[in-house]
């Protein structure tokens, strides 16, 4: 399993055809010289006629009263508009219900729960629930290009889960939250990871959205076959809350539903 990075690639402009031989410019005709004194006069006549006009303006309104400002349109904006009477102020938002203070905790309880019988995954690449940024790097085709991307998006820290299920079917969550700042870290890792789904060598669709997520997506690869090995088949879900960006895979050598990925992501989706 590995996870690709976006490749931009930048067209580059041909530089001019050195042997390109500019054509000779039309002749000018300059105007004749009669009445150029003329128009130097008018022009002359034009400016101090100007400047004072606006002498004389600057006088009339210094003259003059200041004019005062028009009253605001909405001139009180603060709500409530009178202070609450004592015990009468609003309960401060339950710790279960304040989803910024849910994220500031232990980021490894808002992981979904591990299914019912299913088994150990002895080829997780987490410990104790926790992926070191340099380990989630490393999943990516250029670790050192990822590690430096992350980096500079604001990675914060990586919590994942993953189970073993079926005979060959292995599921892996990961959550990775980003530090709040200019860069949107979470939803920018999103749209990367969903921007290169559609390519052949991946989901070949732009997948489906998920419900309850203004984000999310969900995706199920075609099957794939190569000579010598068993059938893979693979299904993903990319979606973002706040400041944690949700990765969902799940592989197996039998077909995986839509709705068994759409439902993991939905419960993923309740728990942040």
């Amino acid at each position: 399993m590995s996870i690709e990075e976006t490749v931009r690639n930048t067209d580059t402009t041909a530089p001019p055809d050195p042997e390109a031989v500019a054509e000779p410019a039309p002749p000018v005709h300059r105007p004749r010289r009669r009445g150029l004194r003329t128009l130097g006069l008018i022009a002359v006549a034009a400016v101090v006629g100007l400047v004072g006009g606006t002498a004389v303006g600057y006088r009339v309104q210094a003259d003059r009263e200041p004019t005062a400002l028009p009253p605001l349109n909405q001139p009180g904006l603060a709500y409530p508009a009178k202070p609450l009477p004592k015990g009468q102020e609003p309960a401060p938002l339950p710790a279960k219900e304040d989803r910024q203070a849910k994220a500031q905790g232990d980021l490894r309880k808002l992981l979904v729960a591990k299914p019912a019988g299913a088994k150990k995954d002895k080829f997780a690449d987490n410990v104790d629930g926790w992926m070191s940024v340099p380990a989630y790097a490393s999943d990516f085709k250029k670790p050192g290009s990822a590690l430096d991307y992350q980096l500079d998006l604001g990675i914060r820290r990586v919590a994942a889960t993953s189970w073993a299920s079926g005979e060959h079917r292995r599921t892996e969550v990961r959550l990775v939250q980003y530090r709040s700042g200019d860069t949107l870290g979470a939803q920018e890792h999103t749209e990367d990871q969903q921007a290169y789904m559609p390519r052949e060598e991946y989901a070949r669709s732009e997948g489906t959205a998920l419900k309850g997520s203004s984000n999310g997506r969900y995706y199920v690869f075609p099957l794939q076959r190569e000579a010598g090995y068993l059938d893979i088949y693979e299904a993903r879900a990319y979606f973002h809350r706040g400041d944690i960006a949700v990765e969902i895979f799940m592989f197996d050598t039998k077909k995986i539903s839509e709705k068994e990925i759409r439902s993991l992501a939905e419960r993923q989706l309740g728990h942040l």
